[in-house]
């Protein structure tokens, strides 16, 4: 299934994209994308809806976040052997970890702000993990029934406030619309290997990054039994996988991010995203 939120910003109703790319009203079956609904039950009952009963959506509605509610946006770093590489790091012996603000949750289309006093703003293709079922202290054989589904994620970055400034990652994670998830949730089911899935980004018109999940030192199953060792994983929290190589850092010369450029990318079968960056908003 392809789950998604539609609507306003702050008003977005769940939906349901059929088979046939039709849009579909989910608001009399289930509250949101969030929570419940991404429990194995949850995810069922919806599967045992005909579609074509479901309400169409009329015309081409803005398209939210594909998750409601997010508790925890967790991020990985460095998870490509060839990204940490462009970037002058060391493959780590651990995955990294840092946290991006949930404030930085965007829709797929809406526009990228570039950071007041920003000069290296940047982008990054990455697939992300949608929690469905707590976890906690679980093996990494048990890990991918602890998922509800998966979803393309652009993890917005500027790097003078990540590495250029004193302290840690966070504060170049997290600015308004720096963590664009969807368009879709897919459901685990219709993605039988989350280690097989190409991805790309391409700055207006430019692809700059094309790589494939296979090349990621730690993969899906082994990201979620670790982080639970470390911290609790509840329905709608999200984990940002890292990133393959071509972020704009890594060029040479580098660039970097302004007003006025378009940012397209993609997880394959995931759905893709499509920014325009403008000048920070009040």
């Amino acid at each position: 299934m392809k789950l998604l939120r539609y609507g306003p910003a702050g008003a977005e109703r769940p939906g349901l994209l059929d088979a046939d790319g039709i849009l579909r009203d989910l608001s009399g079956v289930v509250p949101d994308i969030g929570g419940d609904t991404l429990s194995d039950a949850g995810l069922a009952r919806l599967r045992e809806l005909d579609p074509a009963q479901l309400p169409a959506v009329p015309g081409q509605p803005r398209i939210g976040p594909c998750v409601a509610g997010v508790g925890k946006f967790i991020c990985i770093g460095l998870n490509y052997a060839d990204h940490a590489a462009e970037t002058g790091k060391s493959v780590p012996p651990e995955p990294v970890i840092f946290l991006k603000a949930t404030s930085a949750i965007c829709g797929p289309d809406d526009p990228m702000e570039i950071p007041q006093g920003s000069v290296k703003a940047d982008w990054e293709v990455e697939l992300g993990i949608v929690i469905g079922a707590r976890a906690k202290n679980i093996p990494q054989a048990q890990a991918l029934d602890h998922v509800a589904g998966y979803c393309t994620i652009n993890d917005g970055s500027e790097r003078a406030f990540q590495s250029d400034m004193q302290g840690q990652w966070t504060k170049g994670k997290s600015h308004d619309s720096f963590g664009p998830i969807g368009p879709w949730l897919v459901t685990r089911d219709a993605v039988p290997d989350p280690q097989s899935l190409d991805l790309w980004c391409e700055v207006d018109g430019i692809r700059h990054q094309a790589g494939n999940t296979r090349t990621m030192v730690y993969g899906v199953a082994y990201l979620v039994a670790y982080l639970s060792r470390f911290m609790t994983l509840h329905p709608g929290d999200i984990i940002a996988t890292g990133t393959p190589p071509g972020v704009g850092l890594g060029l040479k010369p580098p660039v970097f991010l302004r007003a006025g450029q378009r940012i397209r990318l993609e997880v394959q079968g995931l759905g893709m995203q499509d920014h325009l960056t403008v000048d920070v908003q009040p």
